[in-house]
């Protein structure tokens, strides 16, 4: 299967905090001092920068510091935790750029968070990974999966559908981030509307899963230690940052949970990032977006991050590259509808509050 399947992709949002860089100099409202400042500020998703500083962000972080000067201030959370908190530093905007998972992207947008920017390599991304009037663009392409603890499930105990899951088997053994906070959290959501054909059989199907679910977490990233440790058996997560964190973890086996009788499914959860409106250094972050699509921060993805390449003239045939398609293999790919989700987020997040009493 190709990594790079054209799928509708919107993803992205924003977090902060008045960060203090040299001595007294302060990355607050855009004052001229601050603008001159060789500093970058990045709200992000969390993934892409390594437990142990290994990730694809800490490479990216260290070669563009050498190469331009600017030092990378680095802010992580929840995709929608940090859209929210974008909009309430509107007034005093402290990110520079802002990258995040969908269906966060269209909120940002909409919130008027971002301004259009093209950067250098963009026109090698796909036209359904990137937004038609420049306001963001993927830089790192990735799916929504799941993980288990493979020590504890191995062979024929590693769960394959939807239904085993409910199984008192995993009776407070299993978790999933909070939806309409992380990315990853609202994908539990967007798959298990597609798999079981409609919100009212996927809430149905929630509200049953809750018995053994433990509760409510901001950040997905923070479960893949737990189940490699044995305390969950299953949570939720994403392709590229558990293949990354599995380096360190091996207890970690990634799968995509399928319909009983039907095919394992999945769907593109792109990391893409954009430029803040108002951002207090736009200059550097647009430095900074120019260099993440650059040929060797892109080359780097796979190698380095353990996901996809965001550029379509990337072909990487690293380890990890070879890895990562044979864990796709055989897995149905569908497209969100990211408009109707983007337009009901809240509503689907409310319902699902309702069926399992969050």
């Amino acid at each position: 299967m190709s990594r790079h399947p054209r799928v509708p992709v919107r993803a992205l949002a924003a977090l902060s905090g008045c960060l203090v860089l040299a001595g007294t100099l302060t990355a607050c409202g855009g004052s001229s001092a601050a603008s001159d400042a060789k500093v970058v500020t990045v709200y992000s998703a969390d993934g892409l920068k390594g437990e142990n500083g290994d990730g694809w962000y800490d490479q990216v972080f260290k070669d563009f510091e050498k190469k331009t000067g600017i030092k990378v201030k680095y802010v992580e959370g929840g995709s929608g935790e940090m859209v929210q908190r974008a909009v309430r530093e509107k007034s005093n905007t402290q990110a520079d750029v802002i990258v995040t998972l969908p269906p966060f992207i269209q909120q940002a947008d909409e919130k008027g968070l971002l301004q259009a920017y093209e950067p250098q390599g963009s026109a090698q991304v796909d036209g359904a990974n990137k937004a038609a009037d420049g306001k963001w663009t993927s830089v790192v392409n990735n799916y929504f999966g799941f993980i288990h603890n493979k020590k504890e499930l191995g062979g024929a105990e590693a769960p394959k559908t939807w239904d085993e899951l409910t199984d008192g088997t995993y009776k407070n053994k299993l978790q999933y981030s909070t939806p309409g906070v992380a990315g990853d959290g609202t994908a539990v959501l967007i798959k298990a509307m597609h798999d079981f054909g409609g919100k009212e059989a996927a809430m149905k199907y929630l509200e049953k899963l809750q018995s053994n679910n433990v509760g409510p977490s901001a950040s997905t990233g923070k479960l893949a230690p737990k189940v490699d440790k044995g305390e969950l058996l299953v949570a939720n997560g994403d392709v590229q940052m558990n293949y990354a964190q599995s380096k360190d973890m091996p207890n970690l086996g990634i799968w995509f949970p399928a319909k009983k009788g039907k095919k394992p499914t999945t769907f593109a959860l792109p990391y893409a990032a954009g430029l803040v409106d108002k951002a207090p250094h736009s200059a550097n972050a647009k430095k900074f977006l120019d260099h993440l699509l650059s040929r060797t921060a892109q080359a780097q993805v796979s190698e380095i991050g353990g996901g996809f390449a965001a550029r379509k003239d990337i072909k990487a045939t690293d380890a990890n590259a070879i890895a990562l398609d044979k864990l796709m293999d055989g897995v149905e790919v569908f497209e969100p509808d990211w408009d109707d989700i983007s337009k009901n987020l809240k509503s689907y997040v409310e319902d699902w509050k309702s069926a399992t009493g969050s």
